[in-house]
């Protein structure tokens, strides 16, 4: 989900932003950890368990940042944030990265003062009904009830889409995640948007019958969503980067958590440079040239986190297939 915010507030903290982003590598280092920004609680993507272990896919995004830094996936702390907390959360210096299924945009990169490192999943917009109203198309929601966010580009894209095509909506907006969805599932409203992933999680971890609810095939928008970083910061920008698309090079390469370890062997170039048998990536990344091969060791591939983290609750790769496979999922070389 995009998350608005005055622009004037933003410009105001990307000056005290800029300070926190000299040195985030150092600063992070001499802490012990890493801070990661993360959503309040969206099953598959961020959430205690119940032992109040954070797992998702993001999750995995920030141990392998932890992997790559320190050797140890689990030298990371959490905040929780809301969708209106998260970018003052970056900007102040209040974590070190948000990795909170967070869509990039223009208006992110550059007036907020974000670097966004890649996506992590691409998404869209989306709308699910009770299976119960026989809709089996957006187009038939003429005159219907939404349950939407406020603030969000959710809502700013629902009201083209309906007016774009000639139709009528009555909006029921609430603000937190569990009190708008509790609206939904209790036949508040007729249907409830966000982006895809959203509604395949809240279907899959939040209705009481998950199959008595259609998320319906048209997708509104273009929804890229991943981890984002304070500008002015190369290095920890490389970092971060670097540490998620090793986890998709490493899925396409065929590395598992279960079979690093006997990669060594492999006479493969590619494989000896990932694993830091050859070349210098670590050094040049500032970190140790395992570093890869940490990640996959303590996280594991991309295929392994959304295998863990998302097929569950019922995701399909889609579109975040490897590219090799028909998805657009795609790591530049690390070479």
């Amino acid at each position: 989900m995009k998350q608005l915010i005055p622009l004037a507030a933003g410009a105001a903290l990307l000056c005290s932003g800029v300070a926190f982003a000299q040195g985030t590598l150092e600063a992070v280092q001499k802490k012990g950890f890493v801070q990661c920004g993360v959503n309040t609680g969206l099953a598959g993507f961020s959430q205690p368990d119940s032992k109040g272990v954070w797992k998702g896919l993001d999750v995995d995004v920030c141990r392998a940042i932890a992997a790559a830094v320190f050797g140890d996936a689990n030298k990371v702390r959490y905040t929780p944030l809301t969708a209106q907390q998260r970018f003052t959360a970056l900007q102040s210096g209040e974590v070190d990265v948000l990795a909170r299924n967070t869509t990039w945009t223009v208006t992110r990169d550059t007036s907020l003062g974000l670097n966004f490192v890649g996506v992590n999943f691409y998404d869209g917009q989306g709308f699910m009904v009770p299976r119960k109203l026989n809709v089996k198309s957006a187009k038939q929601l003429n005159g219907a009830t939404v349950c939407v966010q406020p603030g969000t580009t959710t809502e700013l894209n629902l009201s083209d889409y309906f007016r774009a095509n000639r139709m009528t909506f009555k909006p029921v907006v609430i603000e937190k995640l569990e009190e708008v969805t509790n609206a939904y599932f209790s036949g508040r409203c007729d249907v409830f948007t966000t982006d895809v992933s959203g509604l395949v999680s809240v279907r899959g971890s939040r209705a009481p019958k998950p199959d008595e609810h259609v998320i319906l095939p048209e997708v509104i928008s273009k929804e890229p969503l991943g981890p984002a970083v304070r500008h002015g910061d190369d290095k920890w920008f490389d970092i971060v980067k670097w540490s998620m698309y090793a986890m998709i090079e490493a899925e396409e390469m065929g590395l598992t958590s279960k079979t690093i370890d006997q990669a060594g062997s492999s006479k493969d170039p590619a494989v000896q440079r990932f694993i830091g048998a050859s070349g210098d990536i670590g050094k040049m990344l500032g970190v140790d040239n395992k570093w890869a091969a940490n990640i996959v060791k303590q996280v594991g591939n991309y295929g392994e986190s959304f295998e863990a983290n998302l097929k569950p609750l019922g995701f399909e790769r889609g579109l975040n297939q490897l590219w090799t496979k028909g998805g657009i999922l795609y790591a530049p070389p690390l070479r």
